[in-house]
């Protein structure tokens, strides 16, 4: 992996990667698992890749993806009703460039990183329990997609670690999400040292320093929060569509529910 970026070939694919590609103007990526065989699986809400339901739809869907320059005659499922789909790795990439997300990142490079939604600290399982996972939840849905809780990225760590978020209502596994979560943040709570400096290296210093604890604190590496749970159980549990919490974990598991 570089400092600057995880850009790879195509050649350099194997089934089991974690892969993604930045959007217009870099205003998000969208994430996948590759499976192999110019294969990608992939989550998203209804089609979109991002969504939040509101207003904000509009400025996120205008730097959606591009279109590929002709109709595509290799994939013949787009999107189910589970809002997994599987699709050719042109599809996926619409038009960008492909990045490898990569796991088990030492502390100092993951810091280094200014932008969350492209390493982690934590520990990827094997190619083919990621690409089990990943097949198993095309089949079975990963259950109500939410911006910040349950999306693409999201989709995609379990897939890597099988780890889900303990409690309901915190914020997920994605490295995107803590990002926007930690740049205002940062702003917050770095705004009192008005109160006592105008020097605005100090201030500047200080909003970077809570922005980057806010990331590594986030990480799915070094969350507590977090359980394993096995592809298996999880989507036993969405299948039904009703159940949201395990009731028999000590804390209580959220599950992302079906929509």
């Amino acid at each position: 992996m570089g400092l600057l970026s995880n850009r790879i070939s195509r050649g350099s694919l194997k089934p089991g990667d974690h892969i993604y590609s930045w959007r217009t103007a870099y205003v998000y990526a969208h994430h996948g698992i590759y499976v192999g065989d110019n294969k990608v699986i992939h989550f998203t809400r209804q089609g979109q890749e991002v969504g939040t339901g509101t207003v904000l739809d509009i400025l996120l869907t205008s730097s959606g993806p591009r279109q590929p320059p002709v109709p595509c005659t290799t994939c013949t499922q787009h999107e189910n009703d589970r809002g997994v789909s599987s699709s050719c790795l042109d599809c996926f990439l619409s038009g960008g460039v492909l990045y490898r997300f990569e796991y088990s990142v030492n502390p100092a490079l993951f810091l280094a990183k200014a932008r969350g939604g492209t390493c982690t600290l934590a520990v990827s399982d094997s190619d083919e329990i990621v690409v089990h996972r990943a097949t198993q939840l095309l089949n079975n849905g990963f259950g109500c997609y939410n911006v910040f809780k349950n999306n693409c990225e999201d989709f995609a760590i379990y897939c890597k670690t099988g780890l889900l978020v303990v409690y309901e209502g915190t914020i997920g596994r994605s490295g995107q999400a803590a990002s926007i979560i930690g740049g205002p943040l940062a702003a917050v709570l770095s705004t009192p040292l008005y109160l006592v400096t105008t020097n605005v290296y100090g201030m500047t210093a200080t909003a970077i320093g809570v922005y980057c604890a806010s990331r590594y604190a986030a990480d799915i590496g070094m969350r507590r929060d977090v359980v394993k749970v096995t592809v298996e159980d999880l989507t036993s549990r969405l299948t039904t569509g009703v159940i949201q919490v395990m009731e028999t974990s000590d804390p209580p598991l959220a599950i992302p529910v079906r929509c």
